[in-house]
């Protein structure tokens, strides 16, 4: 589904990723690991297009009846986003102004399914069915996680790209966020989760560790 092939990554004049390579097939989870300032989140935001400058091959299938993979790697952010790239970044990038239920509609990939996307997406994270109104601003921590997981959902995305998703919450919001990540990887959806605590280590069909932007299996 997801195949990178010798990825470089670029702030200006300084190279951050290195020759990096994987792949993630669907209904697959893999697992970055790695030190802050490995490369992790600098990968994850290659593979959408988002703040640096890239060279080598990102190739992706953006549906199953695609026979072969494209190269996105020259696509701009959005158009890998509607072609099913999903992207949870660390900072989670909430509409703060916006109510839980206008993000999850500002996010909906189609407007006539966006209320069947949204009965989804409740049932996953039943706490935002009583916060539908309450502006994002004004959830905690774990609810904004969980908000910014669904919005992205709302998307319908053929892999979900996520940025330490539990970093910081509460360990009783952190297995209900892993828990519902996984029951999302039984339904069929890939995930590429970027990680240091090792919480989905263990469930993963493949780990691979990134040192100084460098990948290698662990």
């Amino acid at each position: 589904m997801l195949e990178v092939e010798k990825l470089n990554a670029f702030y200006g004049s300084a190279q951050a990723l290195f020759d990096v390579s994987l792949q993630v097939r669907g209904g697959e989870l893999v697992v970055l690991q790695g030190l802050n300032g490995a490369g992790k989140s600098t990968l994850l935001k290659a593979l959408m297009g988002l703040e640096v400058r890239t060279e080598g091959h990102i190739l992706f299938q953006a549906s199953p009846a695609q026979a072969s993979l494209l190269d996105i790697q020259r696509w701009e952010s959005h158009r890998r986003a509607r072609a099913g790239l999903g992207y949870v970044a660390e900072d989670r990038r909430l509409f703060v102004g916006l109510t839980v239920s206008e993000n999850l509609h500002v996010a909906a990939s189609r407007a006539a399914a966006a209320k069947a996307m949204e009965t989804r997406v409740l049932d996953l994270f039943p706490v935002l069915k009583t916060k539908l109104k309450r502006p994002a601003a004004h959830l905690s921590g774990g609810e904004q996680q969980m908000l910014a997981i669904a919005r992205t959902l709302m998307t319908s995305p053929r892999i979900l790209l996520l940025d330490e998703p539990c970093e910081g919450l509460a360990p009783v919001l952190v297995e209900s966020i892993r828990d519902t990540l996984l029951a999302l990887k039984c339904d069929g959806l890939a995930l590429l989760v970027a990680e240091q605590n090792r919480l989905f280590a263990s469930h993963a069909d493949r780990s691979l560790t990134l040192v100084a932007g460098k990948v290698r299996d662990s």
